[in-house]
């Protein structure tokens, strides 16, 4: 192990040692307010509203929740039976930084324990290892904040980190995603060659973009990313973490809906 993975770790481990603080993330709106009456998994609620709320930010292993032939995801008890100690019965406010309600009728937003001291959920569950940092076009609020606290959980390999199943996938090694389509994962590697055809941008991680990891940047995630001043054509050479979806054309490829979904490690 490298001195300054040494180093990192234990940073990690002090930080960790620390309570837990709620963390600033500006431009929240409040919304619902009330007592958590159940836990669904490990980033679903319901208020004693009847008011289904969805941790909005995170993903947390996933259950069949009476869906036919769904696997159960590794740990995915676990983090709801963390999510239930953590808020059942607690009162709570739903605080809002993007879209408020998805098509199944759930209220999104970051909820936060209300006393006896102010804690924000996403925050805890992952710190504590329970769920991924999970964001979507129209809801990216306080990710930042979310993913400081996912590499320590990761470094230290809590709850879901230890589990080979959410392992960080090396973008270098086609043969790492056999079977993986339809998984969402995070992915490492230097970008070969990022190139623009037909307005979108991919980013190639090997010679073969027939066989290789592929990352495909859309035509409405470039906007994001031209509102943001960002340009991913710069990311020539640069080492970064991409998480998404995987799915299978022309090889492993994920697809960038918002700039969120690309952590530049090392600039190139």
């Amino acid at each position: 192990m490298l001195v300054r993975e040494v180093l990192t770790i234990a940073a990690a481990v002090a930080l960790a040692a620390m309570p837990m603080t709620v963390a600033a993330c500006d431009g929240l709106v409040d919304g619902p307010r009330g007592r958590v009456a159940s836990v669904t998994d490990g980033d679903t609620v319901v208020l004693d509203s009847d008011i289904v709320v969805r941790l909005i930010g995170t993903q947390a292993p996933k259950l069949p929740l009476g869906r036919e032939d769904f696997e159960t995801w590794p740990k995915a008890e676990e983090s709801r039976v963390a999510l239930e100690r953590l808020v059942l019965g607690k009162q709570v406010v739903v605080r809002h930084g993007g879209e408020r309600v998805d098509r199944h009728g759930r209220t999104l937003g970051q909820l936060f324990i209300t006393a006896p001291v102010e804690t924000w959920v996403q925050q805890q569950m992952v710190a504590d290892g329970w769920a991924r940092v999970y964001s979507f076009p129209d809801n990216r609020a306080c990710v930042p904040q979310l993913l400081a606290v996912e590499t320590q959980a990761r470094l230290m390999k809590l709850g879901i980190w230890a589990d080979p199943y959410y392992f960080v996938r090396r973008a270098g090694r086609p043969a790492d995603f056999a079977g993986r389509a339809g998984r969402y994962e995070l992915v490492e590697g230097r970008v070969l060659m990022a190139d623009e055809a037909q307005g979108r941008v991919y980013l190639n991680f090997g010679r073969s973009w027939k066989e290789d990891f592929t990352a495909v940047i859309d035509k409405a995630a470039l906007q994001l990313f031209s509102r943001g001043g960002l340009d991913p054509l710069r990311l020539d050479g640069a080492l970064v973490r991409i998480r998404g979806w995987v799915d299978e054309n022309d090889g492993p490829r994920v697809e960038i809906t918002h700039p969120e979904q690309i952590e530049v490690l090392r600039a190139p």
